[in-house]
């Protein structure tokens, strides 16, 4: 399904281009007629092109890259920001630093003075500074923060560019091309839209026109980072469960082998009891004897021997 109608493209006057004096040749595949020396947009175009540039941009979300949404116009600054902050995503309001991008590692050190100058304020350092340095400290926070402050938390250059006016922000246009960042924009009759990887062929004037179209991409990117959180959700839930269940089997084995070892000690002190019965309940050898009548028989014999000469003396 579609992420807009035609009629709320119509509503917000996206289909009003430039004067034909001023087109750009390159925009004749986007542009539906003329009308009263104005050319008119082609909205069924710049639906499908709506549609693509969403999807593209919820893919990259989802796989936690930024995007750096970019709006220096005073149309599309307050709805670029609103939308930008909503879903945590990095955004350039204020005027354009030359090397934001190509020369991103000098914008680092930049902001990294303006975390400096914080922390000397919330340790105290600053107080003993003089008034004068104070303010021109200040001041300096003050200026770093008006152009910088919105891309602070970015360590990294944007995987993506979204941009509102690819001839007023040329420069950034030409420092992402240089960097092969894609870039997604809103491009009106005048603009040339052949640099632009993503284009979304649309009014880029009006602020209704500005804010449904920003919109409806950060919808799309604020799903991709709500698919993104609910599949680490559930990875951190199976990796809770299997940590879980190696635990418990870890313990069964341990069970086991605890069974199988009181089993085995109970095996050996019955076999002991059983031995120990066994020596008890054994009749125990009796010694040989030796009779006394046995031992004494040649002592006997003797006097059976003199009785005859006994009864001869009778006689």
């Amino acid at each position: 399904m579609a992420r807009t109608n035609f009629e709320q493209l119509l509503e917000a006057g996206s289909h009003f281009g430039h004067l034909k004096r001023k087109w750009n040749p390159h925009m004749a595949p986007y542009i539906f007629t003329e009308k009263k020396g104005i050319h008119i947009i082609d909205l069924h175009k710049s639906i499908v092109k709506i549609d693509e540039a969403a999807a593209a941009m919820k893919q990259i979300a989802k796989s936690g890259k930024k995007i750096l949404f970019v709006s220096t116009k005073k149309q599309g600054q307050h709805i670029v920001s609103t939308h930008a902050k909503a879903i945590g995503m990095p955004y350039i309001t204020e005027r354009w630093s030359g090397g934001m991008l190509t020369n991103f590692g000098t914008i680092r050190k930049a902001i990294r003075k303006m975390t400096q100058i914080d922390k000397m304020e919330a340790d105290g350092t600053l107080a003993i500074l003089s008034k004068r340095e104070r303010l021109q400290v200040s001041r300096q926070r003050e200026k770093l923060d008006k152009v910088l402050g919105s891309i602070a938390d970015m360590t990294r250059l944007p995987t993506a560019i979204f941009i509102v006016d690819v001839r007023k922000e040329h420069i950034a246009l030409a420092e992402a091309k240089k960097l092969n960042i894609p870039v997604f924009a809103i491009v009106d009759t005048n603009s040339d839209p052949r640099p632009v990887d993503f284009v979304i062929p649309a009014n880029d004037d009006a602020s209704k026109s500005i804010d449904l179209i920003t919109r409806t991409l950060a919808e799309a990117v604020a799903e991709g980072l709500n698919e993104r959180k609910e599949e680490k959700d559930e990875a951190d839930a199976q990796a809770e469960a299997m940590k879980i269940a190696k635990a418990k089997e870890e313990a069964d084995k341990l069970e086991a082998a605890a069974k199988l070892e009181e089993a085995s000690e109970s095996e050996d002190s019955s076999s002991k009891e059983e031995e120990k019965a066994d020596k008890t309940t054994k009749p125990r050898a009796k010694r040989p004897t030796i009779k006394k009548s046995a031992a004494k028989k040649p002592a006997t014999e003797e006097p059976a021997a003199k009785e005859p000469a006994a009864e001869e003396k009778k006689d």
